[in-house]
C-alpha cells in the first residue's frame, strides 16, 4: 500500500511538471455543459475521452490520433480498441489517466463528480460534453468538440454533411396535412429494456424520440415521462413497428406476452445497432435512414 502511495505521488509531481509545458502553448476559455469555465489548450495533442460519444465524434472529425485514452465502452469505430483503456465510466482509473499525461480530458454525463474534481484539482483540464434531449443538440456537440480540439472546419463540414443526408429523405408526406400528420404516421416503440426487470423505452424529452419522429414514425411513448413504460400500455397500443437492438430482437420476439404484438407477428421488427440510437453521435443519421426505409 505504501509503495502504491509513493508511486501515485511521484506520478502527480511528474504530471504537474509536464502539464505546465503543455499549457504553455496557448489556452482558450471554454464553458462546459456543467457551467464551468475551464482553460484548455488551443490545440491539445494528448486527449483522454471518458465518453463513447466523444470518442466516436473525435474519429469522425479525423482526430482519432489525438486520443491516448478511452473507456472500456468506447468500442466504435474499431480503431478505438487500439487505444489504451482507462477503465469504466463510473470507476475510472485515475492513476492510469495521470500516467497517460493528457493535456485534456473530455467526459460525458455518467462520470462521477468526485472523479472530475480529483482530476481538476491535479491541474488536468476536464471538460464535460453531455448528451442532450434534442436531436439538434448533436450538431452543437460536434461543433463544441471541434472547438475544443482545434478542428472547427472539420466539425462544420461534418455537420453540413449530416444535415444534407437528412434533407434528401422523403419526409414531406407526413407534413402535408395541415399539421395533422400524426394520424398518418405508423406507430413505433423502441425497446430499451423488457422482461422480468421491467419495460423501458425512450419517451418525451429524449433525442431518441426525435429520431423516431424525423424518420417518419410516431413514438407511442412520446408523452411518457422517464424511461419506465407500462407493459399494459404497450400491449393495448399495439404499435405497428418495434425498434430494437439487434442483439435483443430474437429474445424479445420469443418472449410472452411480446410475441402477441402485431408487429412481432407481422415481422415488423426494425433491428438496429445500439450505438446508432442510444448514443448522440453522427450514426444517428443511419438510424433515421434505417427506420425510414423500413416503413416505406
Amino acid at each position: 500500500m505504501k509503495r502504491t502511495l509513493i508511486l501515485f505521488a511521484a506520478l502527480l509531481v511528474l504530471f504537474g511538471c509536464q502539464n505546465k509545458a503543455h499549457h504553455g502553448e496557448g489556452e482558450q476559455s471554454f464553458l462546459d455543459d456543467y457551467g464551468r469555465m475551464i482553460n484548455t489548450p488551443t490545440n491539445p495533442q494528448r486527449v483522454v475521452s471518458v465518453s463513447p460519444a466523444v470518442t466516436e465524434i473525435m474519429f469522425d472529425l479525423g482526430a482519432g490520433e489525438l486520443l491516448v485514452g478511452r473507456t472500456d465502452f468506447c468500442n466504435y469505430p474499431e480503431e478505438a480498441l487500439a487505444i489504451e483503456s482507462i477503465g469504466g465510466i463510473s470507476n475510472l482509473n485515475i492513476e492510469k489517466i495521470i500516467s497517460l499525461n493528457p493535456d485534456l480530458v473530455i467526459s460525458g454525463s455518467m462520470v462521477p463528480e468526485t472523479c472530475i474534481k480529483q482530476l481538476a484539482d491535479l491541474g488536468i483540464p476536464v471538460v464535460c460534453i453531455i448528451e442532450k434531449e434534442h436531436f439538434e443538440n448533436l450538431y452543437e456537440n460536434i461543433a463544441r468538440i471541434g472547438t475544443l480540439i482545434g478542428r472547427q472546419r472539420a466539425a462544420d463540414s461534418l455537420n453540413n454533411s449530416l444535415k444534407a443526408q437528412i434533407s434528401v429523405l422523403d419526409l414531406d408526406y407526413y407534413e402535408r396535412h395541415n399539421g395533422q400528420d400524426d394520424q398518418y404516421r405508423p406507430t413505433m416503440y423502441y425497446v430499451v429494456g423488457f422482461g422480468k426487470g421491467g419495460d423501458f423505452t425512450a419517451g418525451a424529452n429524449t433525442f431518441i424520440n426525435e429520431i423516431i419522429h424525423l424518420a417518419g414514425g410516431k413514438n407511442i411513448a412520446e408523452h411518457n415521462d422517464g424511461w419506465s413504460f407500462s407493459r399494459e400500455a404497450l400491449l393495448n397500443t399495439n404499435p405497428t413497428y418495434i425498434i430494437i437492438r439487434d442483439e435483443d430482437a430474437d429474445a424479445f420476439c420469443r418472449t410472452a406476452p411480446y410475441n402477441k404484438l402485431a408487429a412481432v407477428r407481422l415481422g415488423n421488427i426494425i433491428r438496429i445497432n445500439s450505438g446508432m440510437i442510444d448514443l448522440q453521435v453522427p450514426r444517428n443519421i443511419e438510424a433515421i435512414k434505417i427506420i425510414h426505409a423500413a416503413i416505406q
